[in-house]
């Protein structure tokens, strides 16, 4: 870890590597359903929901210049922070592997190869870049990082001008695939996955609260864009596959370079935080090295297992890290900073656990706003009522 405070500038680059992203492309192929203007508003809505989430999260971070899962202690207790620790490490490589996987499918479809040995060998190729990343370090790399940035910005917007300009082919039409308050939910679930990541960057920042503000809105703009290109892709083409796009369209190297650093630069995220959240469950470890590990074994998943469906994953995530940044909520804005001393907060624990049942029922339940705000509002006041029948221990 670096001891320098990054800028408000870094940090926006940071988040807008992580919002450029095939796999939030690729979720924004599932949306094609709803149709344009239902999408959109699902799409925008579920970010909304999930960005202020992701911000109080990050806000936490900054104020206690801790990282995500150190702050998690402050709510379960030095050992139950450990659980989250550890769910978190298993996500994020998770997700490093999911990234790898369909940056390497992407990288493969562009150059027109439908062969699965190639998909592999870039799968490696990505893994090796993200190995780099992390071992150069978040402010070594301020000015390869705003280059690559500059560069993801200009190729995403002749994608989305390119996509957007096939409009004349037959498309997508609308249907009742998915319901309206599902899209929302997968759409708050990519930023709720970065609640236990955000303040992993936060705690280092300059000026706290513009630095995590700036990140998240940075991060929310460019990941409802990202969705609205794979949903404008799976609409007006009739393509959900967004390699077959560039290649239908001639971007070439162009297309190329943006699966390639779009997938560097999130992944790099993950794994960078999954050897953070380590350092957590075993105080010895190297953040550094622990990310590295990370990276290698994201790619060695990426190269064996098949990752095609997210979905459930996401879900999974938002099940988890929803009650858990409630209680969060609770105590630090609510309660004014309330900290657990102990080992383990019992009660923090207990809601938990009612706070993941509820969301998991609610998955089964049709509502327009998605399941993880009500989930969140249940949680924060069965947390209050844990609060006030179980006195904080001095």
């Amino acid at each position: 870890m670096e001891s320098r405070k990054t800028t408000v500038l870094e940090n926006c680059m940071i988040w807008f590597g992580a919002g450029v992203s095939i796999a939030e492309i690729l979720t924004g192929t599932y949306f094609a359903s709803l149709g344009f203007q239902k999408g959109i508003l699902a799409i925008v809505t579920g970010h909304i929901i999930g960005c202020i989430m992701m911000f109080l999260a990050g806000l936490i971070g900054a104020r206690t210049e801790k990282s995500a899962m150190e702050t998690v202690k402050l709510s379960f207790g030095t050992q139950g922070g450990k659980l989250f620790a550890i769910l978190n490490v298993l996500q994020l490589v998770g997700w490093t592997g999911i990234m790898i996987y369909d940056g390497g499918l992407s990288a493969d479809g562009m150059l027109g190869i439908s062969a699965k040995v190639s998909a592999k060998v870039w799968c490696v190729v990505i893994g090796l870049l993200v190995v780099a990343w992390i071992a150069f370090g978040v402010t070594r790399l301020d000015k390869l990082n705003f280059a690559a940035m500059a560069l993801l910005f200009i190729l995403t917007v002749v994608l989305c001008v390119v996509i957007f300009g096939h409009s004349s082919q037959s498309g997508v039409m609308a249907g009742d695939s998915m319901s309206f308050g599902a899209a929302v939910e997968l759409a708050v679930a990519m930023p709720l996955s970065w609640l236990p990541v955000i303040s992993d960057y936060t705690r280092e920042a300059e000026k706290p609260v513009k630095a995590t503000a700036v990140s998240v809105v940075t991060y929310g703009l460019v990941s409802c864009w990202m969705y609205i290109i794979g949903m404008g892709a799976a609409i007006l083409t009739g393509e959900s596959d967004i390699a077959s796009i560039m290649v239908k369209a001639g971007l070439g190297a162009a297309g190329l370079l943006i699966i390639v650093f779009s997938t560097v630069t999130t992944t790099f995220l993950d794994a960078f935080s999954a050897g953070v959240s380590s350092e957590s469950i075993f105080g010895s470890l190297k953040g550094k090295y622990m990310g590295i590990a990370a990276a290698v074994i994201g790619t060695a998943a990426a190269v064996i297992f098949p990752m095609d469906d997210i979905t459930d994953f996401l879900y999974l995530i938002g099940s988890v890290f929803a009650p858990m940044i409630a209680i969060q909520i609770t105590d630090q804005f609510i309660l004014g900073g309330r900290r657990t001393e102990g080992d383990f907060d019992w009660p923090a624990l207990i809601v938990w656990v009612i706070g993941f049942a509820a969301y998991r029922y609610l998955m089964g339940v049709d509502i327009p706003l998605g399941n993880t705000l009500p989930d969140m509002v249940i949680t924060v006041i069965i947390c209050l009522i844990a609060r006030k029948i179980v006195p904080e221990k001095k």
